[in-house]
């Protein structure tokens, strides 16, 4: 049997498989994915002789597990700073003071604006949970335009998080393409360029442009329906919490993970901020920065509402038991992910492609491109791409970050059921499996081919070489 025919059965059936479940038999889409797991396993276990038949349900638990030590708290932790967040009105109080600088028409350049420089500190998954509230009370107040908003949100942090360092996947491309001169500043400053115009086009223009064709209602989610952001959006400004308060449990989960990346990409260079390490290790995790900001956010919730404290505790209760099935959801995506990269789909595909005789950056965005589909981890496709990459260096006419833009363009592209990222966008937005598909999903592969032609151009005019 050729080397490569298990991986690409593995990824056929398991496009097929899932696909039939989630869309055409509509299960619920946590028993849909963990049965998706099993069977790519269960092919992997036939084809690959290394992999052993009576693991498979073992595998796919530990994924599970795996994903969930990843994912679970924050989670749960951006539920209830959702919660609270829409209830006290904090929320609502940070989309009214949007709304004073832009127009009603321009609100999505507020909401793009924020995620992206939220995007370079912090992880794109933990920038959602602290937009999502944002946006879904920006629909509530304006009455209209989620397609947009959802849209924005996620082609500014995903842009941001896919090119500019001190973000794990640039910055780990660009130590990998290090032929000796680091590559960390002039990658900064072409992820700025590559990040906004791409964003731009595939946040905003594109947000615009999809926001035409499908409204999308407010629907229950982490706890909240649509009602509670209605109501919250008619209160007088007075009866809402003071900006700084609103913007707190923002405010420090991002100072946190800032804290703990910006240590973590310096100490090196500066030896005296390795005494630090220990503490912004520890503050800039995100399961204790959201569980902090999630406990500033719902002592406003306390204070502002004039009930029990039990029935305090009964709401947060309930936030809880809703980010439960969302945590679960996203981590049997990535079970069924990683099931798929188990079959060694990724390097079949690096290998085949490795040879191509096109240019290097459009050579390196394709295999980053497909590893991704493939296997649903962009940053995986990123690392897996830059090591691949890595030995072609010396060839390149232009400045080796373009081949980190190019890495960093491939690995986005295309977010579906795979990849976790879609159904925490899915799930936490309120969205159906088609919504997502047609806003994040969309906006993720004109990203990539947007971002992709930006670097042809820059590297075209100033190759920097």
């Amino acid at each position: 049997m050729p080397a490569a025919l298990p991986a690409l059965t593995a990824l056929a059936v398991g496009v097929i498989v899932v696909v039939l479940l989630l869309v055409v038999l509509d299960l619920p889409a946590f028993v849909g994915l963990v049965i998706s797991a099993f069977t790519v396993g269960l092919v992997n276990a036939a084809l690959v002789s290394d992999i052993a038949f009576g693991a498979i349900p073992g595998d796919v638990a530990t994924a599970f597990g795996n994903n969930m030590a990843g994912i679970g708290i924050p989670i749960l932790m951006a539920a209830i700073i959702g919660k609270s967040m829409t209830e006290s009105g904090a929320a609502n109080r940070v989309v009214r003071s949007f709304q004073s600088v832009v127009s009603d028409d321009n609100a999505d350049f507020a909401l793009w604006g924020s995620s992206t420089v939220l995007a370079i500190p912090v992880f794109f998954d933990n920038v959602f949970y602290l937009m999502a509230p944002l946006a879904r009370s920006m629909r509530a107040r304006i009455g209209d335009n989620y397609a947009l908003y959802i849209a924005v949100v996620g082609g500014g942090g995903t842009a941001a998080h896919a090119f500019i360092p001190p973000t794990p996947g640039p910055l780990a491309v660009a130590q990998e393409l290090s032929t000796g001169q680091s590559l960390l500043g002039m990658t900064i400053v072409l992820g700025l360029a590559t990040a906004i115009p791409a964003a731009l086009i595939a946040g905003v223009a594109y947000g615009r442009f999809i926001n035409a064709r499908v409204d999308i209602p407010l629907r229950e989610s982490m706890g909240t329906t649509a009602e509670d952001l209605e109501s919250q959006a008619e209160k007088p400004i007075e009866s809402l919490p003071g900006l700084f308060e609103s913007l707190l449990p923002i405010i420090v989960a991002v100072a946190f993970i800032a804290a703990g990346t910006a240590v973590d990409t310096f100490a090196g260079s500066y030896p005296a901020l390795e005494a630090l390490d220990p503490l912004t290790n520890f503050v800039g995790d995100a399961n204790f920065a959201l569980t902090v900001a999630a406990m500033i956010a719902a002592i406003t919730y306390l204070r502002l509402d004039d009930f029990p404290r039990q029935v305090w505790q009964d709401e947060l209760t309930e936030a809880l038991q809703n980010g439960g099935n969302i945590a679960a959801i996203t981590a049997a995506g990535g079970a069924f992910g990683a099931m798929l990269a188990a079959s060694g789909i990724g390097m079949v595909i690096a290998n085949a492609l490795s040879g191509i005789g096109i240019g290097l950056l459009i050579t390196a965005w394709l295999i980053a491109a497909i590893v991704r589909i493939a296997q649903g981890s962009a940053t995986v496709a990123m690392i897996t791409t830059g090591g691949i990459m890595a030995p072609l260096v010396p060839e390149l006419a232009v400045h080796p970050a373009y081949l980190v833009m190019a890495i960093g363009a491939g690995g986005i592209t295309t977010s579906w059921y795979n990849d976790s990222g879609f159904w925490i966008v899915k799930e936490i937005g309120g969205l159906t499996q088609a919504e997502t598909l047609k806003t994040w999903t969309a906006v993720t592969a004109i990203l990539s081919v947007a971002a992709l032609a930006i670097v042809l151009v820059y590297s075209t005019l100033f190759p920097l070489a």
